[in-house]
This record gives structure tokens, C-alpha cells and sequence, in this order.
């Protein structure tokens, strides 16, 4: 099982659930068919929280960016879960209103931008490796990005059955369904 982090944050914010490590692990479970399938290992790609300095747009006062990756390191002490950890990289503060009011403006009309890297790719290494290596019959994969559709053609070419996991109220875009053996929808874990 592979699980985008960045992908099931967003969902399950937009749904109002507290994201944390036991959350991800039912998750995870639920997407499992228990008569049909043995759970080989949970690959979890995310980012640890961004920590740096930064200068505010408009006040050009230093800003302390804090968070800790100790969640990230629970849910890796958890059985069968092996993390797979990207970089969460500054680029600078977006207005959070478009178009800009003409007023003036603060730094309170502002947030900060976060660009993940590296996940997609460590997610379509991981299929490739597995895929080749015939480690495994079935990939349940949870993401909503297309980057992943290379990797998903890959599995499936070589013999490895892809099933796309769908989350509660979400719309994935059309062109993954394409690339994936069966679609699997799931239910919130109470």
C-alpha cells in the first residue's frame, strides 16, 4: 500500500477529521479487502513541517517557522509503516485574496506558499521497484496526483494490478482511473 500524505492531508481536512498518525493507520487498514489481501507494508511519502526563518511581506519582520516531524516518526513506529520523506520547500507569501484590495494592505493578507518535493518521485520509484522486482501482486495506491500515471502504466505493465483508492466527497480526475485496474472507494474510519 502506498499512501500520498500531502493528498490524504488535504482530504481529510476538507471532511473536518483531525490528521494524526491513528487516522492514517485505519485508514490504511480500511483500504484493505481482508478475505482477498495480505498487507505486505505501508509506504507513507510526506514532508516533515517547514522550520526556518522568513521575512513578512509587507512589515519585513522576521518570522519563525516551527514544527516537528515527531508525528511523522510515531506513525514509522507503527506496525508494517515505513516513512518515505520528501522536503517541504519555502517560496515566499501569496496574497490570499485575488485580485488584491486596493487598501492597504498587512501581512495578515498574506500566507505562506509551500511546495513539496520529491514525494512523486519516490512514489513511482517505489512502484517501479516493486513492479520489476515482482515483490507484490496488488498496489493499493492512495493520491490524487497524475504524476503518479507513469509509474501506475509501469506497474501494470509489468504484471502488477493497480487499485486506486477514492476517499469520501472526492473527485480524482478522470485520466487516473484510466491507468488503474479497479477503484476502490472507502468510507471514513469512526
Amino acid at each position: 500500500m502506498m499512501i500520498d500524505g500531502g493528498h490524504l492531508r488535504v482530504q481529510a481536512r476538507q471532511n473536518k477529521l483531525a490528521y494524526d498518525p491513528t487516522l492514517i493507520e485505519k485508514v490504511a487498514h480500511a483500504c484493505i479487502e481482508q478475505a482477498q489481501e495480505n498487507l505486505l507494508r505501508i509506504l507513507y511519502y510526506d514532508c516533515a513541517p517547514y522550520v526556518g526563518e522568513a521575512r513578512l511581506p509587507v512589515s519585513g519582520k522576521m518570522h519563525q517557522f516551527t514544527g516537528s516531524g515527531d508525528w511523522l516518526r510515531a506513525l514509522g513506529r507503527k506496525d508494517l509503516f515505513a516513512i518515505r520523506q520528501g522536503v517541504l520547500k519555502f517560496r515566499g507569501f501569496k496574497p490570499k485574496r485575488i485580485p488584491i484590495s486596493p487598501t492597504a494592505l498587512s501581512d495578515d493578507d498574506f500566507v505562506p506558499d509551500f511546495e513539496q518535493k520529491g514525494v512523486d518521485m519516490r512514489i513511482g520509484l517505489d512502484i517501479a521497484t516493486y513492479s520489476d522486482e515482482r515483490l507484490t501482486d496488488r498496489i493499493v495506491l492512495i493520491t490524487g496526483d497524475t504524476d503518479c500515471i507513469p509509474a501506475m502504466k509501469h506497474g501494470r505493465k509489468s504484471g502488477i494490478q493497480m487499485i486506486l483508492v477514492s476517499l469520501p466527497g472526492q473527485r480524482l480526475a478522470p485520466e487516473l482511473f484510466e491507468h488503474a485496474d479497479f477503484k476502490r472507494t472507502i468510507v471514513w474510519p469512526g
